[in-house]
């Protein structure tokens, strides 16, 4: 996986254009907000998180799509239960992922963040072909972006407390932290 800066675009990964972006406002990219999805909720590899944000989910598959069918949402990446990661929006424009947020002060995250949703709940622990996926992608974009350190990367309830919930308890920050540390450390 290499993420071409001239792009933004991975290569390597699958590529899924949503039309959920805009362009990104003037400013350094610095922050990295990890989320989950599952469509329907608790249920995994069903292609649905790709629908939702390509606006092509059917609402009647499912009682749950009318609710967030008038939604446009994306991310600029999906990492799926075993690994497989898709990216949706280039890491050069602005996804919309983050809402109504801010971090340390600053208010709408989406203008200067990525968003990585990984296919899972709240509750339920992730894979460990998340993790490795997760951690090298995280590793690109951090080469790519180096005002993402380790201090700015967060979950979404970090930038949307009381809204949102996610990465959730099921996260283990100090595995995907750790591996990262060490990462540093050996460069």
């Amino acid at each position: 996986m290499q993420l071409d800066p001239a792009s933004g675009w991975c290569q390597g990964v699958c590529h899924c254009p949503s039309p959920n972006f805009n362009a990104r406002p003037n400013g350094e990219v610095s922050l990295l907000v990890i989320h989950n999805i599952s469509l329907p909720p608790g249920q995994f590899a069903t292609g649905k998180v790709q629908g939702f944000f390509q606006n092509r989910l059917d609402v009647t598959e499912h009682p749950y799509f009318e609710g967030i069918s008038e939604l446009r949402v994306s991310a600029h990446f999906l990492i799926e239960r075993d690994g497989k990661i898709t990216q949706f929006v280039s890491c050069l424009d602005r996804a919309w992922h983050a809402g109504v947020s801010s971090f340390e002060g600053r208010e709408a995250c989406n203008d200067f963040s990525l968003g990585i949703e990984l296919e899972g709940t709240d509750d339920l622990p992730f894979s460990d072909a998340q993790y490795q996926a997760l951690i090298g992608l995280t590793r690109q974009l951090q080469a790519a972006f180096p005002a993402i350190t380790l201090h700015r990367i967060c979950g979404h309830s970090d930038v949307a407390p009381g809204r949102k919930t996610d990465p959730g308890p099921a996260f283990d920050w100090t595995r995907f932290r750790g591996a990262l540390q060490h990462t540093g450390e050996m460069q």
